[in-house]
C-alpha cells in the first residue's frame, strides 16, 4: 500500500507554538548536467545514435591504371530508450484540515519538484560514475572510457595511457592524446579540449593549475603553458553529484560538435499532477519525467581513472 501522510507524520503541526520548522528547505545547486550534456527533444520510443565513417587516404594512381575506390560506412549504433522516473505523495483529508503551518503542507510540491531535478542530475552523473565499468557499454561494445574502442583503423583510446590523479603533468598528457586523436579511418581531426569536469575533491587543485601564471606547485620559473596557450577555454565544471563514487577520476570534454557527443534526450519534462480519492478523501500529488542521458561519439570526452 502506498505511504500516506497522516496527522501522525507532523504531530507538532496540530498545535500552536512552533517557532521554526527547519530541515525541509535548503539552497540547491544550479543545474549542472546541461553544462556537460547537449539537450535533445526525443520523438521515438528508442532513439538511435549512429556512428559513420568516411574515406581513407587517397592512393597513388599509376599511369593508365584506374583510381582506387573507397566507401563510407555505418560503424555502430547506440540505442537510447528514455525511461520514466516518478515520485508522489498522498495526504489524508484530516491532515490537510488540521495542519496549522502552511510551510509544512505548501512546501511538499516544491520538494517533489526538487526531487525530480536532483534525480535527473544523478542520472547524468552516473554516465561518468559508470564510465569505466564493463557493465555499462555503448554501441561499440565498450564502456564510455576505454583504451580499446574499435575502429576501422584499429583500437582507439579516450583514457590517459597511465592513469593518474589530476595534476598539471597528467592534464598535459591527456591533452596531447586529444590532439593526436584520429577519426575511424585513422585520419587526423582537429579535436581540442574545451573544459575539465571534476568532483569536489579536485576543485581547488584544478583552479591552481588553470589560473597560476607560473607552473603550479613547483619552484620553477616556467610559465603555465596551459594558461598561456588557453588550452582549456571553458574552464572547469565541478559536479557535486559525483560524490565519492568517481574516486580520483577526472574528465576532459572536447570540441566534438553539438549534439554528437554527450546528449540528454528528453521525451517529457517534469510535470506535477494532482488528484483526489473519492472514497478516502486523500489528496494525491505525483510528478513524472521521461528522459535518458547517452553518448554518441566517445571522442567527446576523455578521462583518467585516478592512480
Amino acid at each position: 500500500m502506498a505511504t500516506v501522510i497522516t496527522r501522525s507524520n507532523h504531530p507538532d503541526g496540530l498545535w500552536p507554538g512552533v517557532l521554526v520548522w527547519f530541515g525541509e528547505e535548503y539552497d540547491q545547486f544550479p543545474t549542472v548536467y546541461d553544462e556537460i550534456f547537449d539537450e535533445i527533444e526525443g520523438q521515438l520510443a528508442t532513439e538511435r545514435l549512429v556512428a559513420a565513417s568516411r574515406f581513407g587516404l587517397a592512393q597513388i594512381k599509376t599511369e593508365s591504371a584506374p583510381i582506387a575506390y573507397d566507401s563510407d560506412n555505418e560503424d555502430y549504433v547506440t540505442l537510447a530508450t528514455p525511461y520514466v522516473t516518478g515520485l508522489g505523495f498522498a495526504v489524508t483529508e484530516e491532515e490537510l484540515e488540521d495542519q496549522l503551518y502552511a510551510e509544512v503542507s505548501e512546501g511538499r510540491a516544491e520538494g517533489l519538484a526538487n526531487s525530480m531535478r536532483i534525480t535527473a542530475e544523478f542520472a547524468h552523473a552516473n554516465v561518468f560514475v559508470n564510465g569505466f565499468s564493463n557493465s555499462f557499454v555503448y554501441g561499440d561494445g565498450q564502456p564510455l572510457f576505454s583504451a580499446t574502442h574499435p575502429s576501422r583503423s584499429g583500437s582507439q583510446s579516450n583514457v590517459l595511457t597511465v592513469p593518474a590523479d589530476f595534476s598539471e603533468i597528467a592534464l598535459e598528457d591527456l591533452i596531447k592524446q586529444i590532439y593526436l586523436t584520429t577519426d575511424s579511418r585513422g585520419l587526423p581531426i582537429n579535436l581540442r579540449p574545451r573544459k575539465i569536469i571534476v568532483s569536489a575533491n579536485d576543485m581547488f587543485n584544478t583552479t591552481r593549475v588553470l589560473a597560476s601564471q607560473l607552473q603550479s606547485n613547483t619552484a620553477n620559473n616556467n610559465i603555465n603553458a596551459l594558461k598561456h596557450m588557453e588550452l582549456i577555454p571553458e574552464g572547469a565544471v565541478v559536479n557535486p553529484y559525483f560524490g565519492v563514487e568517481t574516486g580520483g577520476a577526472w574528465y576532459l570534454q572536447t570540441s566534438i560538435k553539438k549534439k554528437k557527443g554527450l546528449v540528454s534526450i528528453w521525451r517529457r519534462r517534469a510535470k506535477i499532477q494532482k488528484d483526489g480519492e473519492f472514497d478516502t478523501g486523500n489528496a494525491k500529488t505525483r510528478a513524472t519525467q521521461r528522459f535518458i542521458p547517452s553518448v554518441g561519439d566517445w571522442r567527446s570526452i576523455f578521462a583518467s581513472n585516478g592512480p
